[in-house]
């Protein structure tokens, strides 16, 4: 008798580093971005964003994913859209509502434009992405960096990059 192949297969995704830069610091300030190991096998990313121009009312996003194999490549997404646009119709991306599920629950950027306050994600653990890097949408082992860029009236804000490992 075969074991169940789904018993002995198991994927693990694992923060290794997030980078935030604010690149106009008149328009905004990271206050704080980091990873926080609460043990061994918990681990969490927060930041924290702080508008000085408010209301926020036209915001690109560009993100990109990269899979390191011989510096970091990329690997089957690059998208810009239209936030605000995108905010009112989450369904018109399928790959950006994707993303942006795995942030929206931990995050105040779930509504749309204006922007009149500052932008935060709160302890967003690997644990719950997780079973959406390995059940939901599976990725092949490695390392990745999902690389995003920030853009208020077509100006390059912000850029936020994810690094960590699927083993």
């Amino acid at each position: 008798m075969c074991p169940n192949l789904n018993s002995l297969i198991a994927s693990k995704l694992e923060f290794t580093n997030i980078e935030c830069v604010a690149e106009d610091t008149l328009f905004c300030a990271i206050e704080y971005c980091y990873i926080k190991p609460i043990n061994r096998t918990y681990k969490y990313i927060s930041f924290k964003a702080k508008l000085f121009k408010t209301p926020v009312t036209k915001i690109k996003l560009n993100f990109a994913l990269y899979k390191r194999l011989n510096g970091y490549l990329p690997f089957l997404y690059n998208i810009t859209l239209d936030s605000c646009r995108f905010l009112n119709n989450t369904s018109s991306q399928p790959i950006a509502k994707f993303f942006y599920e795995l942030l929206r629950s931990h995050s105040n950027m779930n509504h749309s434009c204006p922007y009149n306050h500052d932008l935060i994600l709160d302890k967003l653990s690997a644990g719950f992405l997780n079973f959406q890097f390995t059940e939901v949408l599976p990725f092949p082992e490695g390392k990745y960096m999902l690389k995003t860029r920030w853009y208020a009236y077509d100006i390059l804000r912000a850029s936020i990059n994810f690094y960590g490992t699927i083993s």
